[in-house]
């Protein structure tokens, strides 16, 4: 028996009450639609959509000339405020001026009210006066060696006031607009509205008048900060960025006396890293013409049919024929004995080479294949086709660089490796400012922009970087690990923050960490080992990566921190590398100005097949300004605990320096 319907009337009254709701909500916007389509101004649209466009000209006439800025010069913090008198000023209080003009459309201008050093800055082991002017000195020779960075900093920040500014003036106005109509009612309004109507022109052309006297033709610059005659622009910026520099007050008699120093050293930092730019460019070259010099060798020597030691012509025994020179080995780039395959160090020094088997066992099928022409085709032999091989892949291309300590004049170099050696990435592996200051983040900002457009950029802050400038290295365009696994052009890479963090102050430096290192590593080897594919480790300190690397989670580190290269080694069941510093960075000097160490970057190259680094390449810069480029140097191969006694000589390989501080010592990072 069917079950009743009584659920169908009622499905019916719904499906009915929603058609009317339908139709009811289709009136009332056709009705609203309507209204809008026939409303009008009362005096007409073109009034209309003038008065937004002029409370709009106000509000940005307003935002952009009271926009103002906290940033820094060189080691100063600098107040930068948006002036209309067509000037830069850079205001040094009792000292005086210095103006250039100004590169702001219109007559828009900037005044930069030098102040105090940070104490933070100073507070590291106060120096004594001589010594804190010529660190001073590097610091402003550091930030004139890439202005650019600066000047971009200054300007994002002063245009993001100068709207915000102007938003809430639109807002004030617009609150301010509606406010009065609703004071003065319908009634009054109309009344007002005919009377202006009848004066319309009057006042248009008074208020044209106010806004144009308001905002051109007068100056921002009190009366008294005008010089009574312009001041003649001073001969020691001749050729400078600062050429045509006009100085007033007593600040004109120092840069007179002290200039020429302060701009030999600039010129000098600007020539040395010049030069080195121009090494590295050169070495390069010369390396990849070497490597294809080698490679045409390997070819000929494997294209040369091997003849059988001790063999006479005729196939009898007879005396040994004394290996070709050719055959035994080429001349390397150092002038020693290179072979193909034989290994050498990154600086290209060659060792002794070993008898190659494979080549051996290639000679010999060359032999056998030989014969069997000379014997005619096989019986047997069918004509099947040879499957062509599979293109080799192209590899991943890392540029690894750490402990810049704010050398920007390092920043061109990175971006030339990156450029010449085909980067995909490159790598920060951290303390890329001193002491992670607000006036270093034009350190972030022109290593930023020394990386070449396309390729990323990854870093894992050290102890001495900062949330302040981490955050802005971020804005600049620099991927910030943060604890979590990214994948970047293909690599999948983990890492955090360094949690040795120090912040200064109160004489001295104090932990801004909230996990101690060890923590810190269980955790990261803990999401390492949750991801399950996480091809490299970047993180500043070497032992934070202990726990990753002992667990077998992640296959490859990269760190910095020693100031030293060590490795790259086994550790644990992966291979860990340090970096040595790209600042050149040594105990008790300085890392602005002219290297006074030698600097290193190295290249990394990974398989993204079988997921694995296939070898590293160290390029080290000299206090000199030369360039050494090594040969690439194959990465170590993991050997498991139970077969490393099988394996002779298994162990750690330390390059160039094998001492690495020990428990509880402090590294030079």
């Amino acid at each position: 028996m069917a079950e009743p319907t009584s659920e169908l009337p009622a499905r019916r009254r719904l499906e009915r009450a929603l058609d009317h709701a339908r139709e009811r909500v289709g009136r009332g916007a056709g009705r609203a639609l309507r209204a809008v389509r026939a409303w009008r101004p009362r005096h007409g649209w073109a009034a209309a959509v003038g008065l937004v466009v002029a409370g709009v000209l106000a509000s940005l006439v307003f935002g952009v000339t009271t926009a103002s800025v906290q940033a820094s010069l060189g080691p100063h913090v600098t107040r930068y405020d948006v002036t209309t008198d067509s000037t830069v000023t850079i205001d040094f209080g009792p000292l005086g001026t210095l103006q250039i003009d100004s590169p702001l459309p219109a007559t828009l201008g900037i005044r930069a009210t030098v102040q105090e050093i940070p104490a933070s800055v100073t507070e590291l082991g106060q120096a004594r006066t001589l010594q804190a002017l010529s660190e001073d000195l590097n610091a402003y020779v550091s930030f004139f060696s890439g202005p650019a960075a600066a000047v971009q900093d200054v300007a994002n920040a002063l245009v993001a006031d100068a709207l915000l500014r102007s938003a809430v003036a639109f807002l004030v106005l617009l609150a301010a607009w509606l406010l009065l109509r609703w004071l003065l009612g319908p009634d009054r309004r109309h009344e007002l509205g005919d009377r202006v109507a009848a004066r319309s022109r009057p006042l248009v052309a008074g208020a044209l008048a106010v806004v144009v006297g308001a905002t051109v033709l007068t100056s921002s610059v009190a009366p008294r900060d005008r010089p009574a005659s312009q001041p003649v622009a001073s001969a020691v910026f001749a050729g400078t960025p600062l050429d045509g520099a006009r100085v007033t007050g007593r600040l004109g008699g120092v840069i007179d006396t002290y200039g020429a120093y302060a701009l030999d050293a600039w010129r000098a930092n600007e020539d040395f890293y010049r030069s080195a730019d121009d090494a590295l460019a050169v070495a390069w070259a010369d390396w990849e013409a070497d490597e294809e010099r080698l490679a045409d060798e390997a070819a000929k020597e494997a294209a040369t049919p091997a003849a059988t030691p001790g063999a006479t012509p005729d196939g009898a025994a007879g005396e040994d024929v004394p290996l070709d020179a050719g055959a035994a080995g080429t001349d390397g780039p150092d002038g020693g004995l290179d072979m193909p395959g034989a290994e050498t160090d990154p600086d290209g020094t060659a060792d002794v080479p070993a008898q190659d088997s494979a080549d051996a066992a290639d000679a010999a099928d060359a032999a056998d294949a030989a014969a069997a022409d000379d014997a005619g085709p096989s019986p047997t032999a069918s004509a099947s086709p040879t499957a062509e091989p599979d293109p080799p892949v192209e590899p991943i291309v890392l540029v690894v660089a750490s402990d810049l300590h704010c050398n920007v004049g390092m920043a061109p170099l990175i971006g030339t490796l990156a450029r010449l050696s085909g980067a995909d990435a490159v790598l920060d592996a951290g303390d890329t400012t001193m002491n992670g200051t607000s006036v270093e983040q034009y350190c972030v900002t022109s290593f930023a922009r020394a990386v070449p457009p396309g390729v990323a950029l990854v870093t894992a802050p050290g102890n001495h970087d900062s949330r302040e400038t981490t955050d802005h290295y971020a804005r600049a365009g620099a991927i910030v690990l943060d604890g979590g696994v990214v994948e970047v052009a293909g690599l999948r890479i983990l890492g955090d923050r360094d949690p040795n963090e120090t912040r200064v102050g109160a004489g001295g430096t104090a932990s801004a960490a909230d996990e101690t290192p060890t923590e810190a590593g269980r955790r990261l080897a803990d999401v390492a080992c949750d991801d399950g594919e996480v091809d490299l480790l970047l993180i500043h300190s070497p032992s934070v990566g202990d726990a990753a690397l002992d667990d077998g989670c992640v296959a490859a580190q990269v760190s910095g921190h020693y100031h030293r290269r060590i490795g790259p080694e086994q550790v644990g069941r992966g291979v860990r590398y340090v970096s040595s510093s790209t600042a050149g960075a040594t105990l008790n000097q300085p890392t602005v100005g002219p290297l006074k160490g030698v600097a290193e970057l190295t290249v990394l190259r990974f398989d993204p097949e079988s997921r694995r680094f296939l070898d590293y390449q160290v390029v080290r810069v000299a206090p000199d300004a030369s360039v050494s480029v090594g040969r690439p140097q194959p990465w170590p191969v993991v050997v498991e605990e139970r077969d490393a006694e099988d394996v002779v000589g298994f162990g750690p390989v330390l390059q160039d320096d094998p001492t690495a501080p020990e428990d509880g010592a402090t590294p030079e990072g």
